[in-house]
């Protein structure tokens, strides 16, 4: 289950990916298995994972003892966020999600292929942080305290390779299995927690450095906290994907608001506990510059706090279990993505194809690797800073422009009656989310050493756009085809 990081509610066989044409008729409506309590685990799961690994000792560097603020400041953001998602999600029951919303209200084909390959995009940056993260833990845990940058970059292509062969052979996830997932990381940053606790409680820890604020770069508490938050956010995504499970929820317009914020609440608790024990265990001077950058500051929690016990032999192989199936959902997710807008002829034809016996959809699996392995690989060569960080932030950066999108969506689709009993957000929340999104999108919510974050995702976006034109050039010129969107309001739900 996806943390920050990125499920998309890929709770299908790769097997049934491919059985219906989005052109066909519909099959049977999903089984909807999903009560309160299975919902709220699947949200925690989802927005647990390796956002708090990886960002967690970036953000404390920033502002010092405060660490926990830019968890509470985005977490307010993703919840007004999730009101327009919740309005969205009871008045559009279906599963294609953000996509859904933006060709509801602006009808504009090339901006519905934009919002929905940006989610494609984030998740292929989310899986490619959860690979670097994985990888630099692997290697610790078995006996290289500092593994190289390269022995890194290998382990991390190798374990995408190794996602895709996973997913060419067709993966069914269940929500049940999610579930033991979810129990593993909350068990990792539980570990975490208790040994922030027990250094305090022998008085070995320094409880009041979580009110000191402190900016190396002598910025002011405001500019500060605004940096920390663009870094914070990517902990914070994932809640948006539950929309897609709205199809496989008992009762979703009665349930789904009210297990939402819970699992945002519980999210958040947890985050800000972690970000406290951090601050209160490790020196200041040690924050900001980790043993090792790719496999984050919560491992040297667990080596600083617990030194007589063997807690941190064990504990990087939970970050490797924790977000393992982070990304192979992520994969999972974009892969089927790129999969159903082919089928629609807005991306070529040629992505669409699947394997004879498996019927996986290898050509979309195989271009999905192949833009995580090239990323990993440029990023990992031409980064100035850590890896784990630049394709982190660019995920909240992409996310960030799909959530100002949905927040406006929100607004514009007030015109369209809203069925008996649907949630509805208070209005001024819609343009507070939107302006608060759009202000992180910019520069200024960045460090210089960040700003490859706008060059990482507008490449990915250029792949996108010119592989849409080129689509569009051959429907109109060969097979004098309209390009366009036929399905969008079960876009996801088809390709599962």
């Amino acid at each position: 289950m996806q943390g920050t990081d990125r499920t998309r509610g890929v709770s299908m066989s790769a097997t049934e990916a491919t059985h219906q044409d989005l052109d066909g008729p519909k099959d049977a409506d999903l089984k909807r298995v999903l009560g309160p309590k299975l919902l709220l685990l699947f949200i925690v799961g989802d927005i647990l994972g390796a956002g708090v690994y990886a960002v967690t000792g970036k953000l404390a560097g920033e502002v010092g003892g405060i660490a926990w603020l830019p968890f509470l400041v985005a977490f307010a953001i993703a919840t007004v966020t999730a009101f327009s998602y919740l309005e969205l999600v009871t008045k559009y029951p279906q599963a294609a999600g953000a996509a859904l919303y933006t060709h509801k209200a602006f009808g504009l084909h090339f901006v519905t292929f934009l919002v929905a390959f940006t989610v494609v995009c984030s998740g292929i940056t989310s899986a490619s942080t959860s690979s670097n993260l994985l990888a630099a833990n692997l290697l610790i845990g078995f006996g290289n305290d500092e593994p190289s940058t390269a022995a890194t970059l290998v382990t991390a292509l190798v374990f995408m390779l190794v996602l895709a062969a996973i997913n060419l052979r067709g993966v069914g996830e269940s929500v049940k299995f999610n579930v033991l997932l979810t129990i593993v990381e909350m068990l990792a940053l539980a570990i975490v927690i208790l040994i922030g606790l027990w250094v305090i409680g022998r008085g070995e820890g320094d409880l009041g450095r979580i009110t000191v604020f402190e900016s190396p770069d002598d910025k002011g508490l405001f500019m500060a906290v605004t940096i920390a938050t663009a870094i914070a956010f990517f902990s914070m995504v994932g809640f948006e994907d539950s929309v897609n499970m709205v199809e496989e929820t008992k009762d979703p317009r009665r349930i789904f608001p009210r297990t939402m914020f819970t699992g945002l609440g519980i999210a958040v608790v947890i985050y800000m506990l972690v970000a406290i024990s951090v601050v209160a265990v490790i020196p200041p001077g040690q924050i900001a510059e980790p043993t090792n950058a790719e496999a984050g500051i919560l491992l040297d929690v667990v080596k600083v706090g617990s030194p007589d016990l063997p807690i941190d032999t064990i504990f990087p192989f939970l970050t490797v279990f924790a977000v393992a199936n982070t990304a192979l959902i992520n994969m999972l997710m974009a892969s089927r993505l790129v999969y159903g807008m082919a089928k629609q002829d807005v991306l070529p034809r040629s992505l669409s194809k699947v394997l004879p016996g498996r019927r996986s959809p290898w050509t979309a699996i195989v271009f999905t690797t192949l833009l995580a392995l090239g990323l990993i690989t440029l990023v990992t060569l031409e980064a100035e800073s850590s890896v784990v960080v630049a394709l982190s932030g660019t995920t909240a950066l992409l996310l960030l422009a799909v959530f100002t999108i949905v927040n406006v969506a929100c607004l514009v689709l007030r015109r369209d009656p809203a069925p008996e009993g649907a949630f509805r957000a208070p209005s001024f929340l819609p343009v507070v989310g939107a302006l608060c999104c759009a202000y992180l999108l910019g520069p200024w919510a960045r460090l210089e050493a960040d700003m490859v974050q706008y060059k990482i995702a507008a490449g990915l976006l250029a792949v996108g756009i010119v592989l849409w034109a080129l689509t569009w050039l051959t429907n109109r010129g060969v097979r004098a085809k309209k390009t366009g969107f036929r399905d969008i309001d079960h876009m996801e739900d088809d390709v599962r």
